[in-house]
């Protein structure tokens, strides 16, 4: 199935969608190149995310979106995504990084005789913005004249995510790699593939995004997840370092001689480096090294929580 909006169809309760009767027009945001959007839609489609997902679907306001993750049964973080609820019926995931056919052939395996498509939404395309949303707050999802609009500011500065089958952006490497420093920044790990499937949500600090639930019935993980939570036994969690030098993911990072933890993500400018961290909860982290250079711990920015 080619999903290109449709949502004139649906009952929703956010202002009647206009994206799909749009004439092709060229919005001042840029092209998130490597963000994908994927579309359930059919009657269980939200029950089906629900049981699938770590965070609570059926709990989501129709107009609403939230921070998710997919987790495999070890309670290992295979993706985080954002969810909207566009319809009673119908929910858009966009996929930072991970290849969209991938991700929608893996979840197919799980839909058996449910009552729902899953489909790579081709025609709609995730453009972004430094700059308020027009509509949208928070976790309400606005409609604009480029589309579907989300609120991805943070206290970092505004950001707006358009989600359009009709508006076209330019790709802009510099304003991408701007993005992916404000995501690191606000303790988004983006995730290479050499780092899924490695984590548990509290390893990569998803409680900051309010990304899982512990309280929700069964999902992929979540015997790990609650048990982790309710025992107290999440010792390690993000940090956030820069650096001078290239450090790759999946480099250790070290205390005098011991390895205390792992970099899951970094974003590069010449020869400085922002990353993200795996690392003791308790540690304060001072006199860090990774890939024998040193580390400088930056605060973590917040507000992107939904």
């Amino acid at each position: 199935m080619t999903y290109h909006g449709g949502l004139a169809t649906h009952k929703i309760l956010i202002p009647a969608p206009v994206a799909d009767n749009l004439s092709r027009t060229t919005v001042s945001g840029f092209a998130l190149a490597d963000h994908a959007v994927i579309a359930l839609e059919g009657p269980e489609a939200v029950a089906f995310a629900h049981a699938q997902f770590a965070n609570d679907v059926t709990g989501l306001p129709t107009g609403q979106w939230q921070w998710n993750a997919w987790l495999t049964p070890k309670g290992r973080v295979i993706a985080l995504f954002l969810l909207a609820r566009v319809a009673d019926d119908q929910l858009k995931l966009v996929l930072p990084d991970y290849p969209a056919d991938a991700f929608a052939t893996a979840l197919q395996r799980y839909v058996f005789r449910r009552k729902l498509k899953i489909a790579v939404a081709d025609g709609s395309r995730a453009i972004g913005a430094f700059a308020p949303p027009a509509q949208a707050r928070a976790a309400r999802i606005g409609v604009s004249g480029e589309g579907l609009e989300l609120d991805l500011g943070g206290d970092g500065g505004p950001r707006t995510l358009w989600l359009s089958s009709s508006a076209e952006a330019s790709p802009d490497p510099a304003r991408q790699q701007a993005w992916l420093d404000f995501d690191l920044r606000h303790g988004v790990p983006r995730l290479p593939a050499s780092q899924r499937e490695q984590w548990t949500p509290q390893q990569l600090s998803l409680d900051r995004l309010q990304a899982f639930s512990v309280k929700k019935g069964c999902y992929p993980g979540q015997e790990i997840v609650a048990r982790t939570h309710f025992l107290g036994k999440a010792k390690r969690g993000l940090m956030l370092f820069a650096a001078t030098g290239e450090i790759p993911e999946g480099v250790m990072v070290r205390s005098a001689e011991n390895d205390v933890g792992e970099v899951v993500a970094c974003s590069r400018h010449g020869d400085e480096c922002l990353l993200l961290a795996v690392v003791p909860l308790e540690h304060d982290g001072e006199g860090l090294t990774a890939n024998g250079l040193p580390l400088r711990r930056q605060p973590l920015a917040g507000g992107l929580q939904r």
